[in-house]
C-alpha cells in the first residue's frame, strides 16, 4: 500500500535525522533462554481460573503424544513465562481465515450480530467501497444500541480524510487516533515511528479476529493468475483467525489498554468481559507489544521457538528484515537438519523493503534455509508453523518497524488440528512460489546487489 511505502521513506528519514527509534535495541535472546527455568508444564488458565499443576501437565502429555517428538512446547513456554505474565488458556476455538474474503466475511457477520459492543482496531482504515461498508455498519450497530469503538493508526490511515472518521463519530461511534501527527496539547503524544499496527475486532467480549488484514479493498479480491501486463488488480494474500472462548479476554485486555493510553473518552459502558465458556480445544497464548516494554515479546517469541525447532520451520511473513538474532536462529536450525523454509513476497507494495528483504538471501542459502518468492500475489501475511504443533499468526513483521516502533499483537496457538491447517496453507502458497537458488543468486548483477546493500546500510542505523 501507499501507507507502507511511506512508512518506510520516514523510517529512513528518522534514520538519517536522528529521530526514529533512535538507540533502542532488541533483547538479547540467548540470555533469556540461558537464564529461564528448566522446562516444565506451562501455566494453562481455563475459564474458571488456573489449573492444578496435574491436569496441566495430562494436556501437555496429550499434546506431545500427537506429533513428532519435540521438546519445543515445554523448552518454549518456559522461556516465554520468564519474561511475561500473560497465561496460556485452553478451551478456545480457532477458525484459520486464509484470505481477505473468508476474513470479511467473518468480521462482517461477527459484527451484524453484535447485541453489546464492537472494539476495532485497524492500521489502515480506508475510504474506499470496503472502508464504507465497515463504517455503514458500525453506525447501524451504534444506531441499535451497541457501544462501538474505533482506534485506527493516524499514519496507517494517512490518506483517509477526516470527514470519514467525523461521519462516525456524529453518527455516535466513539473513535481514538492513535499517535496523531499534530496531536492536541491534551494528550501530548506524539511519534512518527510509533505505530499501531494491530488489527483487531472484538464482537460482544465473546469473539475475536486478529491477523495481518487491514480494512481496503485490496483484500477483498478473490486469487486469479495474472500475467505481469495484466491490468487486473493484484490479489493480497493475508491471513487472520477467528478466536472464540477464554483468550478472547487477553486481546479485550490489550484493546481496552491502548484505548487508556491514547487518553480515548470515557468508554461507553458495555460488559466487556463476560463470563466465557469453553468453545474448542486449542491452546492459545496472546501475544502483545508495545515500544518502550523490555522484552519485546512477540521477537522473544520468534526467536525462541525458531531456536527450539527440532523438525520443520514454515514461515510466512510479508516485510523480512530480519536482525542477526533471527537470521542466525534459522541458519542454526538448518544446520541441525531442521527442514527451514521461508515464503517471502516476490510483489510488492515496498521497493525499499523488498531490496532489504532480499540482501538477507546469500548469508540464509548459504546456511541451508530454503527461500521462496510468492509470484502470484502480494503476500501480507505473518504467519509460522512449527514441529507440526506451534503455530503463530498476528501483525508481527519480521523488520525494524514491528519489531522495534510498533504496538503488535499475535496469538500463538499449540495443538495438532490447527497445525495441519497452518500446513496445508504453507504448501498451497509454496506451490505458488518460486524457489531461490543460490548458484542463481550469486550471478545477479551489480546494480542490484549495491540496492540491496545501501537500503540495509541505512536501516542498520536504527
Amino acid at each position: 500500500m501507499t501507507v507502507k511505502r511511506t512508512l518506510w521513506r520516514v523510517l529512513l528519514f528518522c534514520a538519517v535525522f536522528g529521530l526514529g527509534v533512535g538507540c533502542a535495541t532488541l533483547p538479547k535472546v540467548s540470555r533469556i533462554m540461558d537464564d529461564a527455568p528448566a522446562p516444565h508444564p506451562p501455566r494453562i488458565d481455563s475459564s474458571h481460573g488456573p489449573l492444578p499443576a496435574h491436569e496441566r501437565k495430562a494436556i501437555l502429555e496429550r499434546l506431545k503424544c500427537s506429533v513428532p517428538p519435540t521438546d519445543l512446547v515445554e523448552r518454549f513456554n518456559a522461556v516465554v513465562e520468564s519474561v511475561s505474565d500473560n497465561r496460556m488458556t485452553k478451551g478456545n476455538k480457532v477458525t484459520l481465515l486464509a484470505d481477505g474474503q473468508a476474513t470479511y466475511a467473518a468480521m462482517f457477520k461477527a459484527m451484524d450480530g453484535a447485541k453489546d459492543h464492537i472494539n476495532l482496531e485497524s492500521f489502515t482504515i480506508e475510504d474506499d467501497e470496503m472502508g464504507r461498508r465497515f463504517a455503514a455498519l458500525l453506525s447501524k450497530k451504534q444506531a441499535e444500541g451497541v457501544a462501538v469503538h474505533l482506534v485506527y493508526d493516524s499514519v496507517g490511515s494517512l490518506r483517509t480524510p477526516a470527514a470519514f472518521f467525523k461521519r462516525l463519530r456524529d453518527d455516535g461511534v466513539q473513535v481514538v487516533g492513535f499517535n496523531p501527527i499534530v496531536p492536541d496539547t491534551e494528550r501530548d503524544i506524539w511519534s512518527l515511528t510509533h505505530r499501531d499496527h494491530r488489527k483487531v475486532l472484538i464482537v460482544d467480549g465473546r469473539l475475536a479476529i486478529i491477523g495481518g488484514v487491514n480494512i481496503s479493498k485490496v483484500y477483498s479480491s478473490g486469487h486469479s493468475t495474472r500475467q505481469k501486463r495484466s491490468k487486473k488488480p493484484i490479489h493480497w494474500r493475508d491471513t487472520d483467525i477467528q478466536i472464540e472462548g477464554p483468550s478472547v479476554a487477553e486481546l479485550q485486555k490489550l484493546f481496552l489498554d491502548t484505548w487508556r493510553r491514547q487518553k480515548g473518552p470515557p468508554l461507553t459502558k458495555g460488559n466487556f468481559f463476560p463470563t466465557l465458556k469453553e468453545q474448542g480445544n486449542s491452546l492459545v497464548r496472546v501475544v502483545g507489544s508495545t515500544p518502550g516494554e523490555s522484552n519485546r515479546l512477540p521477537f522473544v517469541v520468534y526467536v525462541a521457538a525458531i531456536s527450539y525447532a527440532e523438525h520443520s520451520v514454515h514461515l510466512t511473513n510479508s516485510y523480512f528484515i530480519p536482525d542477526d538474532q533471527i537470521e542466525e536462529a534459522l541458519i542454526e536450525a538448518a544446520r541441525r537438519g531442521v527442514d527451514v523454509k521461508l515464503v517471502l513476497p516476490g510483489v510488492t507494495d515496498s521497493k525499499i523493503a523488498l531490496y532489504a528483504q532480499r540482501h538477507h538471501y546469500a548469508k540464509l542459502l548459504k546456511g541451508g534455509v530454503k527461500v521462496y518468492e510468492h509470484a502470484s500475489s502480494l503476500l501480507h501475511a505473518k504467519t509460522a508453523v512449527i514441529d507440526g504443533v506451534w503455530s503463530t499468526v498476528g501483525s508481527t513483521n519480521l523488520d525494524y518497524l514491528s519489531l522495534l516502533a510498533n504496538d503488535e499483537v499475535n496469538a500463538v496457538i499449540l495443538g495438532k488440528e490447527f497445525a495441519a491447517q497452518m500446513e496445508r496453507m504453507f504448501a498451497k502458497d509454496l506451490a505458488e512460489s518460486r524457489p531461490i537458488l543460490l548458484e542463481e543468486w550469486e550471478k545477479r548483477p551489480l546494480f542490484p546487489r549495491f540496492q540491496e546493500w545501501f537500503v540495509d546500510l541505512f536501516l542498520r542505523w536504527l
